[in-house]
């Protein structure tokens, strides 16, 4: 927790030394709403973990503003492995430069058809792993972990159910069926295929089923109140059918 609050200093003081920047800290989601609203011409630069990411990009995705924002992050936390495959450099001072003088990068998202995004991938069932609670460590570290230029954004409390039983699924690639309810699965994951405007997905049969890989548009999933993991931060479900969708470029990154 310290190494945090030292991250976030050094975060703050070069961000400052190299802009005019406007330090924000809402206190909740209205707050932090007005700001991002305010943010003018301003770059949002995220200094935060991968949750904090993704929360901002919902939002701007919601409001129909994201394709003229362009984000930056500073990675803060233990749970950013998500900002790191994104190319966000793992040194504070690295990605508060980046942030400063980084060129912007357009980059793939998944949109779901409740408007729900993910950055990176999606697992089905959700792979079992700590989401960070929002009520962790003392006062000055939860506002320390907020702070942002631009923008600011707390963590929020996600469950974490059962994973890894066997499901029966039909998954579905652009209207062709990959496997279907009579077959069980131990996880379907779903994420960018870089480069190529498409998503990739894999469906992992149980036991001798071997694994089915495709590349599509839209991926459908139907199955009996399932639950899915968007970049391993929030939960999903539990649904009958859901469908994702690639949106090509739709968001930007700051990025060395």
């Amino acid at each position: 927790m310290r190494a945090d609050g030292e991250s976030v200093r050094i975060a703050k003081d070069v961000l400052c030394a190299g802009s005019t920047a406007k330090v924000c800290l809402p206190d909740g989601p209205a707050e932090f709403a007005k700001a991002l609203a305010k943010r003018g011409a301003r770059r949002p630069v995220v200094v935060g973990d991968d949750r904090s990411l993704l929360r901002a990009v919902s939002l701007l995705h919601r409001e129909r503003e994201l394709a003229g924002a362009v984000f930056s992050m500073v990675p803060v936390g233990a749970a950013v492995s998500l900002a790191h495959s994104l190319g966000v450099p793992a040194g504070t001072v690295e990605a508060a430069r980046a942030a400063l003088d980084g060129t912007e990068r357009r980059l793939d998202l998944l949109v779901d058809d409740s408007d729900g995004v993910v950055l990176g991938d999606l697992r089905i069932p959700p792979v079992s792993g700590g989401a960070e609670s929002e009520g962790a460590g003392p006062p000055w570290l939860r506002t320390c972990r907020s702070l942002v230029r631009g923008l600011a954004v707390r963590p929020a409390r996600s469950a974490d159910p059962d994973a890894g039983v066997p499901a029966r699924l039909r998954v579905e690639a652009d209207g062709v069926t990959l496997v279907d309810l009579d077959r069980p699965v131990v996880g379907v994951s779903v994420g960018p295929a870089t480069g190529t405007g498409l998503a990739r997905v894999e469906v992992r049969g149980a036991a001798a089923e071997g694994v089915v890989v495709a590349r599509a548009r839209t991926v459908t999933v139907t199955g009996s109140d399932f639950r899915y993991r968007a970049d391993q931060v929030t939960i999903g479900g539990p649904v009958r059918r859901r469908t994702w969708s690639v949106r090509v470029g739709a968001w930007a990154l700051a990025l060395p």
